[in-house]
């Protein structure tokens, strides 16, 4: 791809189709399965370092010769003050209680212990491997970080979950917006207000579509043509999709969160703060239920770090119950075929669906 390409240029070249970057479940085997049925992979590397990106980056390249997007959680790190010291300690005495009623043993990190890594040494990162498409939520770049991606010939994706991010991405020089609706699963990646819009996807579409002049992609309940036609009318470019891939063969869940994913019922999927500090939609279950309706909630990223190893414990007990399963609204068949042939099939419907 030639470095000047833009966004529109880029989606005409390929299925209108993007695969979401669930960090956790994306893996570079599924980037490289969506690259090969003509859409766009989408490599999830979160918060990681500069080095553990650079080795996920690494893998992906082996996988596919094609073009990915990258992407990262743009994130302001919380002032450590007595009172969130304090509130800490209370946190993890509990959550080491609750696992310990639910035969779950661990001991969670200490605050001083807890390392968070800053955004901008993955941009850095990101250049230096010369990836030419950035997706980013939970906030916005800094306006040095996008004159140097921008100097690269990056193009930039940001996250918005209301009509004022949309707004503030696009005087950002952000190139496309991918507008997450609320149904979407996975964390919300509102930045503009602590309270997260209660807008349904398609209306915020509609209303976004209708005062921004850069390219959109939805996110959130597109699970078949139908609904993929419909996105499309009200505007989208091109639509993201993820609760369609979480038990395709290249997902990362385990076997166990797999069958949880295949037993889920509407009333069981719900917002949450419980695992990360920030809203995520997602199953619910004991954890969920228990820290949700308590003061145990520290602000993110330090409740995602304090509860990162209680979920890796809960992980090799098979346990459903201490784990987050991220899901949209939208409950499909969760096929287990390749990413390649969900998408594929996806295409092929769409086609039809347009005949």
């Amino acid at each position: 791809m030639q470095h000047s390409i833009n966004f529109k240029q880029l989606i005409n070249k390929l299925n209108p189709i993007v695969q979401a970057p669930m960090f956790g479940v994306t893996t570079p085997e599924m980037v490289a399965a969506a690259n090969k049925a003509n859409c766009l992979g989408s490599l999830a590397l979160g918060d990681l370092n500069a080095e553990k990106s650079i080795e996920e980056i690494l893998k992906t390249k082996k996988l596919t010769n094609d073009t990915f997007a990258v992407n990262i959680f743009v994130h302001q790190l919380p002032k450590i003050t007595k009172e969130l010291e304090e509130k800490y300690n209370l946190s993890k005495s509990f959550i080491e209680q609750l696992a310990q009623v639910n035969q779950l043993d661990v001991v969670l990190p200490k605050l001083e212990e807890i390392k968070v890594n800053s955004y901008q040494e993955q941009v850095d990162a990101i250049i230096d491997e010369d990836c030419k498409i950035l997706s980013f939520t939970f906030g916005n770049l800094d306006e040095v970080s996008i004159q140097k991606l921008k100097s690269n010939g990056t193009i930039l994706i940001g996250t918005c979950t209301s009509l004022e991010e949309a707004l503030t991405l696009e005087k950002a020089g952000i190139d496309c917006i991918c507008v997450q609706g609320w149904e979407a699963g996975g964390h919300r990646g509102s930045f503009v207000s602590e309270n997260i819009p209660e807008i349904g996807g398609l209306s915020l579409l509609a209303k976004i579509s209708e005062q921004v002049n850069i390219p959109i992609i939805y996110a959130g309940g597109i699970y078949n043509a139908k609904t993929f036609v419909a996105v499309q009318k009200l505007g989208a470019s091109a639509v993201q999709v993820g609760s369609l891939l979480l038990n395709s063969k290249e997902s990362g869940l385990h076997d166990f969160e797999r069958e949880r994913l295949k037993q889920v019922n509407e009333d069981e999927i719900i917002l949450t703060k419980s695992f990360s500090g920030r809203y995520a939609r997602g199953i619910k279950n004991i954890f969920t239920s228990t820290i949700d309706n308590s003061d145990y909630i520290l602000p993110y990223p330090y409740q995602n770090k304090l509860t990162a190893a209680l979920r890796k414990i809960a992980k090799q007990n098979k346990n459903a119950d201490f784990t987050n399963i991220w899901v949209g609204q939208s409950i499909s068949h969760f096929s287990e075929k390749s990413t390649t042939d969900i998408l594929l099939q996806f295409v092929e419907d769409i086609k039809l669906m347009k005949l």
